[in-house]
């Protein structure tokens, strides 16, 4: 080992040696060292220590013997030189003794060290190799892939019992074969030729299905992986095959694959299924009879799992499945489950098809029949919509979209109905499903604004109040010309009646209902200021007027404008008052000073009723019912407008057009109304603030 010393050291070191080795020369020769030895094991341990510093070899002893034996010689304290020169000489020896055995036992030293290094590297790789065995057997033994060693010759080495199991031998039948006895002859010269080219080198690995023949005749369905293993001179050595067995996967992909396609509940195929075959029925359905979808929903569903629970409801739809499949069982159809408890059939229609009429009504009377889960017998309906040959070029999304388009008209009427899609019809309503999520829009940029139309009385044709109207200005400001095209709404701007319509679709009526009656109420207001002081009448929808934060609306309002209550009159309309959250509100703004009204009113029996019980203090007439009056089909209106005013109501009516018409109900009993007669809903700037004058 070398001691590293920078030269200043070494320097100081060898001066210091330099120092001892003259005090040991001038010193008697049977005089000790402070250490306890003589002078010449002094000097020899000086060599020792020339050797221990690690700068001086065999040919520096030599120099160093040369240099000292003729500079001692040469220097003044060893004159006379007789008298030391056989010290000088004696204590070279020594020197030259203590460096050699020092020397030697360093390289006997070095060399025990190398042995006991290269004794517990051997040691050390034995254990590592007994360590490597023991761990690979441990894998090959505990692994469930099968595990070949094999030689370059294509004979088994070692195998594991997986590969066993897999092929139904033993791990010794196995080691009397070689690897391509137990390949499918379809594939030994496939596997030939890769098992070549991982020898000389152009293939790392292996990787392949493969068909091993079992012991019993079967075939093995496998995946195998190959690698070569190659020795200390790189050259190889054996091959290592990993087996995996592909039944089970196969299987359980198989099944996955099932269950991402298929409902699990029903085992009827998913709508991601559904649409794929629907996509092929298409493409190869009969170019004169075509194919009928069925989009169909389970009638009242949610009461069901409401009231019996989820469990119940799903045993149910596992019956409706079945008793669909049973309907269907002569057809060439595939049924499918949707989301939730909607199912689709697609029919490829053939010359017996059944008409669609028929396929739905024995399909309603198979359900019909009460089917028993726990005790309670279920006999449910369903709703259907149709699409019947369908143009083939269609893409699968649109056919189903036309389907649901068809099943939710046929749900907007009675249980059990079915609705046949019609282009034209499906047309008009994607117009005004557009129109309706364009409306918030519309909204915001101020398109949409509240005008005022007059509420005049009958008899002296003074202004009463004014109503509350919505208006939306479309045009190259809105949506732009034409950009819906021609549809159920037209073009232009839209009415009050169409824009509620709109509203009501989306659940907007809500935000801008409270919106048009803040509106009114300020500018009523306002002109109060000026001493114009007649009611304002607003207008509610069956949403509007079920909803639970209704009167708080109205009082926010009221607080927000300063508008009196009394100076406010909210019409409901009068079938609404089958909800009680309807007549609740209206009983509580009725109490608060707001004047209540019943729109859309029939004049009959229960309308009567709902009048005299409660706190109303106007009815408006449906305006069909003075279209009919006009063309000479309700005199009988007359005495009930007279039954009406005894329950202590007034009575308006709506869209009066001619002066005849304005007569007729002045003479049955009407106090006002409304209509083109008197004028069209106007911006506040041109509403003609005119009372006591007169009117139209």
């Amino acid at each position: 080992m070398v001691v590293p010393l920078t030269r200043d050291e070494l320097d100081r070191e060898l001066s210091d040696r330099l120092d001892e080795l003259c005090a040991v020369l001038h010193a008697e020769p049977t005089t000790e060292t402070s250490a306890g030895e003589g002078p010449e094991r002094a000097v020899e341990r000086l060599g020792e220590r020339l050797v221990g510093l690690g700068y001086v070899g065999e040919d520096g002893l030599r120099v160093t013997a040369e240099v000292l034996g003729k500079g001692l010689l040469a220097l003044d304290e060893f004159q006379p030189v007789e008298r030391y020169a056989q010290r000088i000489v004696s204590a070279l020896g020594s020197l030259s003794c203590g460096f050699l055995a020092a020397g030697k036992r360093a390289v006997f030293e070095q060399q025990e060290s190398m042995q006991l290094s290269m004794l517990k590297a051997v040691r050390d790789a034995q254990w590592n190799l007994k360590e490597s065995e023991a761990r690979f057997e441990e894998v090959a033994t505990s692994s469930s892939s099968g595990i070949l060693v094999v030689d370059l010759e294509g004979r088994l080495v070692r195998a594991n019992a997986a590969i066993g199991d897999i092929l139904g031998y033993t791990t010794e039948e196995l080691t009397d074969l070689a690897l391509l006895d137990l390949v499918h002859p379809d594939s030994v010269k496939v596997l030939g030729r890769a098992l070549r080219a991982l020898v000389e080198g152009r293939q790392e690995r292996i990787r392949q299905p493969q068909r091993l023949l079992r012991k019993d005749g079967d075939v093995a369905r496998i995946s195998l992986t190959v690698s070569l293993l190659r020795g200390a001179d790189d050259q190889p050595g054996h091959f290592v095959a990993v087996i995996e067995d592909g039944t089970e996967l196969m299987l359980l992909q198989s099944e996955l694959n099932r269950q991402a396609l298929h409902d699990v509940s029903t085992g009827l195929p998913n709508r991601q299924y559904f649409s794929t075959y629907l996509e092929s029925a298409l493409r190869r359905a009969d170019p004169v009879l075509g194919v009928t979808l069925f989009h169909l929903d389970v009638d009242a569903f949610g009461m069901v799992c409401n009231s019996l629970g989820r469990r119940t409801g799903e045993r149910l739809l596992v019956h409706v499945a079945q008793r669909l499949k049973a309907v269907m069982a002569r057809e060439k159809a595939m049924i499918a489950r949707f989301e939730g408890d909607e199912f689709a059939i697609l029919v490829e229609n053939a010359e017996g098809t059944p008409d669609v009429g028929t396929i739905v009504a024995e399909i309603n009377r198979e359900l019909s029949e009460p089917v028993y889960f726990d005790d309670c017998g279920l006999a449910v309906s369903m709703s259907v919509g149709v699409v019947r040959r369908p143009p083939s070029d269609w893409e699968p999304a649109n056919v189903m979209r036309a389907a649901e388009q068809a099943l939710r008209r046929a749900k907007s009427r009675r249980r059990g109905q079915w609705e046949l899609f019609h282009h034209g019809q499906d047309e008009s309503e994607r117009r005004v499903d557009a129109l309706a999520v364009a409306m918030p829009g519309a909204w915001e940029h101020g398109e949409i604004g509240v005008r005022y139309q007059p509420v005049v009385e009958l008899a002296g044709r003074a202004l009463a109040g004014v109503a509350a109207r919505l208006h939306w200005a479309r045009g190259e400001g809105a949506l732009g010309e034409g950009a819906l095209g021609e549809g159920a709404l037209g073009e232009g701007a839209l009415d009050h009646e169409e824009c509620v319509a709109l509203a009501e679709r989306t659940g907007l009526i809500l935000p801008l209902g409270e919106w048009q009656m803040a509106t009114a109420c300020g500018q009523v207001g306002w002109w109060g200021g000026s001493g114009f002081a007649v009611p304002l009448h607003v207008g509610l929808t069956w949403h509007q007027s079920c909803d639970g934060d209704l009167v708080r609306r109205v009082r926010r309002v009221l607080e927000g404008t300063g508008l009196a209550a009394s100076r406010l009159v909210v019409g409901m309309p009068v079938a609404v008052l089958a909800e009680s959250d309807a007549v609740d509100n209206l009983t509580v703004l009725a109490e608060l000073g707001v004047g209540m009204s019943l729109e859309g009113f029939g004049l009959g029996p229960d309308d009567l009723a709902a009048a005299s019980e409660l706190p109303v203090g106007s009815v408006s007439v449906a305006s069909r019912l003075v279209g009919r009056q006009a063309r000479g089909e309700a005199e009988h209106l007359a005495g009930l407008v007279g039954l009406a005013r005894k329950s202590g109501v007034r009575v308006l009516v709506e869209g009066v057009e001619t002066e005849e018409q304005a007569e007729w109900w002045r003479a049955a009993g009407a106090v006002a109304a409304t209509g083109g007669l008197f004028g069209p809903p106007v911006p506040a700037g041109e509403f003609p603030m005119r009372s006591p004058d007169t009117i139209g």
